[in-house]
């Protein structure tokens, strides 16, 4: 039987490691599902979730020219049986509204005021550090 991408087939798992477990398929190949597809959630412990014997349905996911297999048993699962994940409202600018939430609203005359004064007083102490490290007006001399 040739594995195809994106079939689902019955295999056994015959081998467990840190990273995945190893299905052998029908027809005696073997493929590897990672463990990032072992489950919808995290998985810490693949030994949670598997034991070597067991019977899973993958589904194949890809099969690279040099033979590996790369399966998956969380994509195997019919879409009902799969947990929804909450979807969170997509928001770009989260720092500033936090940021804006305990400040008033300022307009834009009101901003580039604050700027410029904030801007004029790095630009003077700056220039007083650096004259009075090049002997500028002022500066003393011993």
């Amino acid at each position: 039987m040739s594995i195809e991408v994106g079939s689902k087939v019955q295999g056994k798992v015959t081998g467990i490691t840190n990273f995945g477990a190893f299905v052998e398929l029908p027809g005696g190949s073997t493929g590897l599902v990672h463990i990032s597809e072992v489950a919808d959630n995290y998985v810490k412990d693949i030994n949670e979730h598997l034991k070597v014997g067991d019977e899973v349905e993958v589904k194949v996911m890809n099969v690279e020219a040099d033979g590996k297999i790369g399966l998956s048993i969380r994509k195997a699962k019919p879409q009902a049986e799969r947990p929804e994940r909450p979807q969170r409202p997509r928001n770009n600018n989260r720092s500033n509204d936090r940021n804006n939430n305990h400040r008033p609203k300022e307009d834009f005359e009101s901003k580039m005021a604050r700027f410029l004064k904030d801007s004029d007083e790095r630009l003077a102490t700056l220039k007083r550090a650096t004259e009075s490290k090049r002997g500028g007006r002022g500066a003393r001399r011993g």
